[in-house]
């Protein structure tokens, strides 16, 4: 009923606004365009005002085919609102607003590729009055990440024509991606004569776009090290998007105008028994090129550019010429650099291996080696430094003095060049006994001492042990090097002893004498004889007691003539008188024989 009289109300109003003659206006707003990215909801607002008012209007929503038509996908007066069935947006459409705010509402969920249409919102008022606005719809897709393909191959720029540098590509961009070349971060422009891009452009079952770039170039030698990249930029909602590949950069092949050659290693001086690292090179990158080193006679060839020579002498000093020739044009560019080895002879010891001096002469020896350069000798013994000249000089010779000398000769300027040479010294002389920390010693009766001697002479002494009484005593152990002997003895301590550490060669003899002194052989004496004293005098008392009748019974003669305590009873009689004859009585007082008892 409320329906109808609306109804009524309405016509009423119309025929009023059309009896009056009054022309009545709809103005309509949208936006341009509105972008969004594929899969998300696109909104789509229209906003409206009308000379009538904005309640009780016809709205509608259309969208343009690609061939141009328009298309309704809603309907929405005062009393219902429609969605329009067997379109592309049938159930992925929905408005909100009434259209009595002046704003509606188109919303499209999951947006597709192909929703990238221009869309028309109609607003009709209550005469004649019509409004109408357009918003196209934009839809974006991010491509995948570019790649870059430079050529595997060298190029030569010697080649006619144009060269292929590389390839960029991207993939599955809506809109169409764009691919510019750089070559170190400046942007490459198409020209016939020198560089050249091909685009290629792939419209997938996807409808996305994929873009393929090829770029080629006339090489020079100055793009040898140059870098080359692509820059993608591409389309999304309110912006452009900018990346970039990998750079890439490609082997160029052209020929040398300078050829250079130098020792890489060592670096500095070359000393003999080095190994020398030669290095050639042009100044050229020609694959056709043939590096080749000649040394006098000699032809050698290179690995890698790189002559190794091993273990190298004086003879292989001299100038060494490299030789690249380009085996297609057969021409030749020579370099060349000279090489100095350095050397050292072995040291000269004059006099050779081994000397004989006496005690008390002198020596003099010379060291010498012949050298490239500058040299240092040095005399060492036992590894201590005696002397810093070529000549050594030994006065006034002793058993010190003997032992092996080593020369050597160092040159100062290179690290490692030595040489060396030996000199053995042996001096003349009668034997000498160390002195021994102590002479005399002291040690516990039946102990052990263990003596040592020390001797040094040349030749090399003979030793022996004695003791005072004439005894040869057998060494324990004896150890001996040349002008030097160490003998050791055990001796058991039963008694005091003197023993005789005694040494001697062809020039005369020597010895040491050890005083061994036992300790406690007197003590043990002294205990014997006061023991002895103290069992004579034990005796004495008991034998003084027994005299005066305090031990065996009372004193004087006594009859033991106790009662009978029990069977076996025995009773005992002393005498006193000089036969100290005792009696033994038997039960009841009868006198026993003594075998009786």
């Amino acid at each position: 009923m409320a329906a109808r009289i609306n109804a009524c109300l309405l016509v009423g109003l119309l025929a009023l606004f059309h009896t009056w003659g009054v022309s009545a206006s709809v103005e309509v707003n949208m936006m341009d365009r509105v972008e969004v990215f594929k899969g998300e909801p696109a909104t789509i607002p229209c906003m409206f005002t009308s000379s009538e008012g904005v309640g009780g209007m016809i709205i509608q929503w259309f969208y343009v085919t690609r061939s141009g038509e328009k298309q309704q996908i809603f309907y929405q007066d005062a009393t219902m609102k429609v969605v329009n069935k067997g379109t592309q947006f049938s159930d992925r459409i929905s408005v909100n607003g009434t259209g009595a705010t002046g704003e509606i509402v188109l919303t499209i969920s999951n947006v597709e590729l192909k929703d990238e249409l221009e869309f028309i919102c109609l607003i009709k008022g209550l005469t004649e009055g019509t409004g109408e606005g357009r918003t196209k719809l934009k839809v974006f897709v991010t491509p995948d990440s570019p790649s870059i393909d430079g050529v595997k191959r060298g190029i030569s720029v010697s080649e006619d024509g144009l060269s292929k540098i590389g390839t960029c590509e991207v993939k599955n961009g809506f809109p169409k991606p764009n691919i510019t070349w750089y070559r170190n971060q400046t942007p490459l422009r198409g020209d016939h004569d020198v560089v050249k891009v091909v685009p290629r452009i792939t419209t997938e079952s996807s409808g996305l776009f994929s873009v393929t770039s090829e770029l080629s170039m006339k090489v020079t030698k100055e793009e040898k090290d140059d870098l080359f990249y692509c820059e993608i930029t591409y389309f999304v909602p309110v912006g452009v998007m900018m990346t970039e590949t990998n750079p890439i950069n490609i082997t160029v092949y052209y020929p040398s105008t300078a050829v250079s050659v130098w020792v890489e290693s060592p670096k500095g001086h070359i000393k003999e028994g080095d190994s020398i690292e030669l290095h050639c090179r042009g100044n050229g990158h020609m694959p056709s090129s043939i590096l080749t080193i000649i040394h006098e006679n000699d032809k050698y060839s290179l690995l890698n550019n790189v002559l190794v020579l091993d273990n190298v002498t004086r003879l292989n000093s001299g100038v060494y010429q490299c030789i690249s020739m380009d085996t297609d044009t057969f021409e030749e560019i020579l370099g060349n650099t000279t090489v100095f080895v350095n050397y050292l002879d072995p040291a000269v010891v004059m006099p050779e291996d081994t000397v004989v001096v006496f005690q008390g002469e002198e020596l003099k020896a010379t060291c010498n080696a012949l050298s490239s350069l500058q040299t240092h000798t040095v005399w060492m013994k036992h590894g201590k430094e005696v002397s810093t000249a070529h000549s050594l000089i030994l006065k006034d010779a002793t058993f010190d003095s003997a032992g092996m000398y080593v020369c050597v000769v160092t040159v100062l300027d290179i690290e490692g060049m030595e040489t060396s040479g030996t000199l053995n010294v042996k001096v003349h002389g009668p034997p000498k006994i160390m002195e021994p920390i102590s002479n005399e010693i002291e040690e516990s009766f039946e102990g052990t001492v263990e003596l040592s001697c020390k001797v040094r002479g040349f030749p090399t002494p003979t030793v022996t042990w004695t003791t005072s009484d004439g005894k040869l005593l057998e060494m324990a152990s004896q150890i001996e090097t040349e002008g030097e002997v160490q003998s050791n003895v055990s001796i058991k301590v039963t008694s005091d002893i003197t023993a005789f550490c005694n040494a001697s060669n062809d020039f005369g003899t020597d010895a040491v004498t050890f005083n061994i002194t036992a300790k406690g052989n007197g003590v043990i004496i002294a205990v014997i004889i006061i023991c002895i004293l103290l069992l004579a005098i034990l005796g004495s008392v008991l034998y003084f007691l027994y005299k005066k009748g305090k031990i065996c019974g009372r004193s004087g003669k006594q009859d033991l003539t106790k009662e009978k305590s029990g069977k076996d009873n025995i009773v005992v009689e002393m005498k006193s008188d000089n036969t100290e004859e005792a009696v033994l009585l038997g039960v009841n007082g009868e006198k026993q024989a003594p075998n009786n008892q």
